[in-house]
């Protein structure tokens, strides 16, 4: 027969493995930003994205768009895979149409890339409503792999429905690079460029408890040289529940 005390502690213990793993720091606000080196009005906004890499509570990345290329000057780290990143955003957020350069923040929100005060606004209204969620932590391992430790729903309640889970983004990005362009519209400029996203894949869904996922040395070899990072979102391009960043090895 348990006494009272042992009673006690089993209780304790039944309650403390059923509460939910809670982040208990904000999550970082994503600032993705959609830009082009074929663009002649994106280099201010690349430049105030090089700023925010430096601003604490931020996580930036840059989505170089293939679609500006026919200019004339091939932008070395567009993908189409950017393109159609934000053609998604372009639906979700009921845009009439995809533009350079383009910031959108926590997936919820966009304006003009370099409009300082406009993306400011989101920023700080992001940092000071921030949504409940799950902790996101990101670690490597000795032997070079990846682990994304991804904790349980909280109890207000954002779980999706099975049928409509979460997607887990992996991302890599560059250091800071300098092209110099030799045509189009920036021609005889040398931009500077900052978390060019070299690599973009859906790492897996969550669908509202807590899991580790791996990525093995072999993959995590082509990441970036800037880092990883991985984003929690809601499907068909949603809101981003939370997200988190590391350096690379």
């Amino acid at each position: 027969m348990l006494t009272l005390t042992r009673l006690c502690a089993a209780l304790s213990l039944c309650i403390a493995l059923a509460l939910p793993l809670r982040a208990e720091e904000p999550a970082p606000v994503v600032v993705e930003l959609f830009t082009s080196q074929g663009c002649n009005t994106c280099p201010p906004a690349d430049a105030y994205l090089g700023e925010l890499t430096h601003r604490d509570g931020v996580l930036p990345l840059a989505f170089h768009v293939d679609y500006w290329n026919y200019i004339g000057w091939t932008d070395p780290f567009a993908r189409p895979w950017s393109s159609e990143r934000q053609r998604d955003y372009m639906k979700s957020l009921h845009q009439p149409y995809v533009y350079t350069p383009q910031i959108v923040v926590n997936g919820a929100a966009q304006a003009i890339g370099s409009e300082r005060g406009a993306v400011d606004a989101l920023i700080r209204a992001a940092a000071a409503k921030p949504s409940p969620h799950p902790s996101l932590a990101l670690k490597w391992r000795e032997d070079g792999a990846l682990v994304v430790e991804v904790g349980a729903a909280d109890p207000a309640g954002i779980v999706p429905p099975l049928s409509d889970a979460a997607v887990l983004w992996l991302i890599g990005f560059a250091r800071p690079q300098s092209t110099e362009v030799l045509r189009g519209e920036n021609q005889g400029k040398t931009l500077a460029n900052y978390r060019a996203v070299r690599t973009y894949r859906r790492l897996g869904a969550w669908i509202g408890w807590a899991e580790e996922l791996v990525v093995p040395a072999n993959q995590t070899a082509t990441l970036g040289d800037g880092g990883a990072a991985v984003l929690l979102q809601r499907p068909d391009m949603g809101p981003i529940l939370t997200a988190a960043q590391i350096a690379a090895r």
